[in-house]
């Protein structure tokens, strides 16, 4: 049966740090990818959260991921600049393009970074919500393994392609959209077959092509994408802003750590930043942003509260301040993973 074990967010942040230090990376590294990890888990997207660590690891040991990159910017024009990560952490790679876009944003009203040989960055939420804080609304995406056949197709020719749009607001928290392109993320496959559980219909589809439910075979075929034709658009273009404007390779040209731990993914991240003040003023923004937040909350029938995009993330985070409830297998990893670094578990 599927169920939860409660733990203290120090905690888990601790262990999630001391295992990525125990494969090589730094303390500072180590705490960002661990706060992000441990964040998704708080917010309930169990799929971006501590379940990947043990991949992390396993690719940070293998070579698929590098813990001490060598970072580097090229750039062309003062607002716009590459970052290639060097096969860095997801986490590393975009903490540094999005200080990057911050920094030449607010120079420049409006600001973008690529980034190449990268990785998994976590949840997108996690990047615009810093852009938001600094009073930029902002267009994340990235490109991932193969997991996901176009609309009328059968091969995995994309990726779950997230796409992550924010918005600063007087109203409490940012507005944010933060979704995968496919109608369920890869990791929630990856959990329900952890825990046991089916996939909702509609996910995903086995090799033949026919429509399944079954986590395993829904490996082996293929995610759908969400929004039938139009979703599928969405998908393939957020794959052509990922990877094109470098030398990242597309999800079909891209061999993921899930499958093989050891491999250098090269996956593509874009992030533009929009400065509120180089326009109407970030507080004219945020009021305005305030108002929207607050007349969608408004649009249902008497007695009912409907939710604005980001409301239900952050109302589990605040029940989950001091600690989460995190799914049985994915707190078993967590000890197996801690038992074999000979680190304290959690």
């Amino acid at each position: 049966m599927h169920t939860h074990q409660s733990f203290p967010v120090p905690d888990l942040i601790r262990l999630a740090a001391e295992v990525l230090q125990a494969r090589g990376v730094p303390d500072d590294d180590a705490q960002l990818t661990a706060r992000s990890l441990v964040q998704a888990d708080q917010r309930g997207i169990f799929s971006h959260g501590l379940l990947r660590l043990p991949l992390y690891a396993e690719a940070l040991r293998l070579g698929g991921i590098n813990p001490t990159p060598a970072m580097t910017f090229s750039s062309t024009r003062n607002a716009v600049a590459v970052l290639d990560a060097d096969g860095a952490l997801g986490q590393v790679a975009m903490q540094a393009a999005v200080r990057r876009v911050i920094d030449a944003g607010g120079a420049h009203g409006i600001a973008a970074v690529a980034v190449s040989n990268s990785s998994h960055y976590g949840a997108g939420a996690f990047w615009s919500d810093q852009l938001a804080e600094a009073g930029f609304l902002s267009f994340i995406t990235s490109s991932t393994g193969p997991v996901v056949a176009p609309h009328g197709g059968l091969e995995k020719v994309l990726g779950t392609n997230p796409l992550t749009l924010g918005a600063p607001s007087a109203g409490g928290w940012p507005l944010t959209a933060d979704l995968a392109t496919s109608n369920g993320a890869y990791g929630k496959v990856i959990a329900a077959r952890n825990e046991g559980r089916q996939l909702p219909e509609g996910w995903a589809v086995d090799f033949e092509g026919n429509p399944t439910t079954d986590p395993e075979a829904a490996a082996l075929g293929s995610m759908i994408p969400f929004g039938g034709h139009k979703g599928s658009a969405v998908s393939v273009l957020l794959e052509a802003f990922a990877s094109s404007l470098t030398d990242a390779t597309f999800a079909y040209e891209t061999v993921d750590i899930w499958s093989n731990p050891a491999s250098r993914m090269n996956n593509g991240h874009l992030v533009v930043g929009i400065d509120a003040a180089a326009f109407g003023g970030r507080d004219h923004t945020e009021a305005r942003v305030a108002d929207l937040q607050q007349r969608v909350r408004m649009s249902g029938p008497a007695g009912r509260t409907v939710h604005a995009p980001g409301d239900p993330e952050r109302a589990r985070e605040a029940e989950a301040a001091t600690s989460v409830q995190l799914p049985a297998s994915t707190a078993d990893q967590l000890r197996r993973l801690a038992h074999e670094l000979s680190l304290t578990t959690v």
